[in-house]
């Protein structure tokens, strides 16, 4: 009687060891940082397109007409593969995705975006929306000759690529010399029939308020002519 009361009691022991002990637990799976692919952020994949930034444009005067060597941004919303960054050529013409050689010069801002729109929507894309911006201006260039003292060509700053003002550009060059007369200057320029003309002007006179400002235009040569004594 006694070992049978032994083995019911070994039984009822181990049984006990066994409920109390824990589950056994799957090895846990390593965890691996995730890192964000390069040039995407965790916004939604339209917002990382839109995050790719055009470069910076150029502030250009109302009405801005497009000319050969100006630098321009295009952009079609939604289309990345579609964005352009590049200058006209001599011709006024733009190399652009799926458009090939397109002529803006001659056009707005606003022109050159309705023609591209127009383009794209023909054969390529529905709804398209397309925008145009300057980038950066072509060179455009006056030349300062006679009694100044850095003679030279000079570039027109960006902020006045349409012209700036005689009294501007004789500083840029320097201002007069000694034996300057600012009221002989003469400028030739170029016109649209093709022929060189020579306009006089008295510096002297704007320079005192008396008749306004005098524009000087890219290409022109303006020659300070020297005193008579």
């Amino acid at each position: 009687m006694l070992p049978r009361l032994l083995l019911i009691v070994a039984t009822v022991t181990a049984g006990s060891l066994l409920a109390q002990s824990p589950a056994p637990v799957a090895p846990a799976e390593p965890v691996r940082p995730s890192y964000p692919n390069p040039g995407t952020s965790s916004s939604s994949p339209a917002s990382a397109a839109a995050a790719v930034p055009l470069s910076p444009g150029v502030s250009a005067p109302s009405g801005y007409i497009l000319s050969a060597n100006d630098q321009v941004a295009v952009e079609v919303f939604g289309e990345e593969d579609l964005r352009t960054n590049g200058r006209l050529n001599g011709e006024g013409n733009l190399s652009l995705p799926l458009l090939g050689s397109i002529h803006l010069g001659g056009l707005t801002l606003t022109q050159a975006a309705a023609r591209l729109t127009d383009l794209y929507a023909r054969d390529y894309l529905v709804n398209p929306r397309v925008n145009v911006m300057l980038v950066g201006y072509a060179k455009r260039r006056f030349t300062m000759l006679g009694q100044i003292n850095r003679p030279g060509s000079y570039e027109m700053p960006d902020g006045s690529p349409e012209g700036i003002d005689l009294l501007e550009a004789v500083a840029m060059a320097g201002g007069y010399t000694r034996i300057a007369a600012p009221e002989r200057i003469s400028v030739r320029r170029h016109s649209s029939s093709g022929k060189d003309e020579i306009i006089r002007v008295d510096a002297k006179r704007l320079a005192r308020g008396d008749r306004g400002n005098f524009t000087v235009l890219p290409g022109d040569a303006i020659t300070v002519g020297e005193s008579i004594f």
